[in-house]
């Protein structure tokens, strides 16, 4: 990578993980001292968005300032969005059943376990993940054709998350579907809108990131390990492991893509009262 500046890259990933790791110790304390760790999942966007910002600042008079400025803008939106409506989502509720059934596998302090296999795993990744945000404001690329092919995918992805998420609040508002499997909008495409649509913003960000390929090879594994989060790891595995048993639903995965939008398939699961 000609031209990169390495030294204040180092300097700024080393920040970069402390800001991460404060924003999940910080939470840690707050969600200790309430009895309630589903707290660490609102912290996991605002994460995203310090790294960000503190990154803009360290990288100034070193990247371009068109794509210092686009990444930024592009990780506070989606993740101050994703702070809110998990916040919102949350209000008034106890602990979130995962992590019940995960501190319930505690050895020991069940406190120091959600400390080590919750909070740090998750400021590890947020660090991780943030890669292509970092790199790209180091980059003195002036922005191109992929950079604008990123924004486009990343719009298109946060259209989709933050759509397939005020569906399913609308949906669940209503007590006449309690019980019932969402399955309209957006749900009738996929099982999972928001998880594809975060998929798509990560990609959408790395494409940002591409100035040169090398900053290309050190940013892929960011959407990498994105895409193998939400699909085999915690979010749309373990999501289905959750429903797997609810009424419906069966006869929902039968018609309904599992991850990548399609349209719902016209033949029926012998469960499904649909005609």
């Amino acid at each position: 990578m000609t031209g990169f500046p390495w030294a204040a890259f180092a300097v700024n990933l080393a920040v970069a993980a402390g800001v991460a790791f404060a924003v999940l110790l910080t939470t840690f304390a707050v969600a200790r001292a309430k009895g309630v760790h589903r707290l660490v999942d609102i912290a996991w966007g605002t994460a995203f968005t310090a790294v960000a910002l503190t990154t803009c600042v360290l990288s100034a008079g070193y990247g371009d300032d068109g794509r210092r400025l686009l990444v930024t803008v592009a990780t506070a939106v989606w993740g101050l969005r994703l702070s809110v409506h998990i916040a919102r989502r949350g209000r008034g509720h106890g602990e979130d059943p995962r992590y019940e059934r995960l501190l319930a596998k505690a050895p020991g302090s069940r406190d120091a376990y959600a400390l080590r296999t919750v909070y740090l795993l998750q400021g590890g990744l947020v660090w991780l993940i943030s890669l292509p945000v970092q790199v790209a404001q180091y980059v003195g690329v002036p922005l191109g054709p992929g950079a604008v092919a990123g924004g486009v995918v990343w719009a298109t992805g946060f259209v989709f998350e933050s759509v397939g998420d005020f569906q399913l609040v609308r949906f669940t508002a209503n007590p006449g579907n309690r019980g019932r499997i969402m399955d309209r909008g957006l749900w009738a495409w996929t099982r999972h809108p928001n998880y594809f649509g975060d998929f798509l913003v990560w990609w959408g960000l790395f494409l940002s990131a591409c100035g040169t390929p090398q900053s290309a090879a050190v940013a892929v594994v960011s959407p990498l390990v994105m895409s193998y989060l939400l699909i085999h790891g915690s979010g749309k595995r373990l999501l289905e492991n959750h429903l797997a048993d609810r009424p419906g639903y069966a006869a929902y995965t039968a018609r309904t893509s599992g991850f990548f939008p399609l349209p719902p398939r016209r033949h029926p699961h012998p469960e499904d009262p649909r005609p």
